[in-house]
C-alpha cells in the first residue's frame, strides 16, 4: 500500500466502523434464535433450546398465513414499483418544456422524503370511513363508503398504491439519469431505418435502460420479504391481520409484545437467510441472462 493512499483509507474508516458497530455486531444476538432466552441471563447464560423456537413458530396457526401476506404485498410492490417510474421516466422524457418537466420531478419526488409515520396519518385521515375525501367523492357519486383501512378486500391495494405514490419519484428520477446516458446517434439511425416513436421506446430506450432496470430489480428482489414495517405497522389493525399481517409486524408482536424473544429472533433469522438467498439468486440470474456483474 502506498504512503499517498493512506489519507483515502482513514477516510473509510468512520463508515466501516459504524457497518461493524450497527450491521455486523448485532450478528451476535442470532444465538438467540437457538436460546430459552431470558434477559436476566444474557446470551451467554441463557440455556440452549435448539430449534425448539423455529418448531414453535412452524406450529403456529399464523404462520404461513403471514408469509404468504408478506409474499404477495412485496412481490406487488416490486412489479408495480418497476413498471410505474418507468413509465412516468419515458413519459417525461418526451416532454421538451423544461420548466414543467423539472417541475413535475420535484412535486412527485416530494413524498420520498416524508417519514410513514407522517404518511399514515394523512392517508387515515384521507380514507377515513366518515370524513375522508376519498369517500366523500364516493357519496357523491352515490356509492357506499368504504372502510379501505378495515377491510380485508382493500387494504392490500391500498399498502401497493401508497407505497408506489411514494417512491415512484425517486426510482423515476434513476432511470431518467439513465436515458441520457443512451447515444442520441441510435435515434438518428432508428429514424433513418423508419422507426416511429413507439419502436424507438422498444428497440432503443429499453435497452438503453436495461442496465439500471435489472439492478434496481435485483436488488428489489432481495428485499422481497420485506414488505414495509414501517407502512404496515401505522396503518394496519387486527380487522386486516388476515390480509395485512407480514413478518415484521409479526415479530414485533411476538418479541416486543409478548417478549417471546427467542421465537421472534427464529423469525427473523429465518427471513435473513431466505432473503440472502434470494438475493444471491438474483446476481446469479442477472449475470447468466443480462452479463451484469457487482464489480
Amino acid at each position: 500500500m502506498r504512503l499517498s493512499q493512506w489519507p483515502l483509507h482513514l477516510m473509510i474508516l468512520p463508515a466501516l466502523l459504524l457497518t461493524i458497530v450497527y450491521s455486523y455486531g448485532p450478528m451476535l444476538g442470532s444465538v438467540i434464535a437457538f436460546q430459552d432466552f431470558n434477559p436476566a441471563l444474557g446470551i451467554f447464560k441463557s440455556p440452549w433450546y435448539g430449534l425448539e423456537n423455529f418448531r414453535y413458530v412452524m406450529n403456529l396457526p399464523d404462520s404461513f398465513q403471514v408469509v404468504w401476506n408478506t409474499l404477495i404485498i412485496a412481490v406487488l410492490k416490486l412489479v408495480v414499483g418497476l413498471i410505474v417510474p418507468i413509465a412516468v421516466a419515458l413519459l417525461l422524457n418526451e416532454v421538451r418544456k423544461e420548466l414543467f418537466k423539472r417541475s413535475v420531478q420535484t412535486i412527485i419526488y416530494l413524498p420520498h422524503f416524508l417519514s410513514w409515520v407522517i404518511l399514515g396519518g394523512v392517508l387515515i385521515d384521507i380514507l377515513s370511513p366518515s370524513h375522508g375525501i376519498v369517500n366523500d367523492f364516493l357519496r357523491w357519486l352515490g356509492i357506499e363508503p368504504i372502510y379501505f383501512l378495515g377491510s380485508n378486500e382493500w387494504f392490500r391495494s391500498v399498502l401497493v398504491i401508497s407505497d408506489v405514490w411514494k417512491e415512484f419519484g425517486f426510482n423515476t428520477i434513476v432511470y431518467l439519469a439513465a436515458l441520457t446516458s443512451i447515444n442520441p446517434a441510435l435515434y438518428e439511425a432508428a429514424v433513418i431505418d423508419g422507426a416511429g416513436r413507439w419502436k424507438q421506446t422498444f428497440y432503443v430506450t429499453l435497452p438503453g435502460m436495461a442496465p439500471i432496470i435489472i439492478l434496481t430489480a435485483t436488488l428489489a428482489l432481495g428485499q422481497v420479504l420485506n414488505a414495509g414495517f414501517d407502512q404496515v405497522f401505522n396503518l394496519y389493525s387486527p380487522q386486516v391481520y388476515e390480509t395485512g399481517d407480514i413478518i415484521d409486524t409479526f415479530v414485533y408482536r411476538i418479541g416486543i409484545v409478548d417478549a417471546q424473544y427467542g421465537v421472534a429472533t427464529a423469525v427473523g433469522l429465518f427471513k435473513s437467510v431466505v432473503s440472502l438467498t434470494l438475493l444471491s439468486v438474483a446476481y446469479f440470474l442477472a449475470y447468466r441472462f443480462a452479463n451484469y456483474r457487482i464489480f
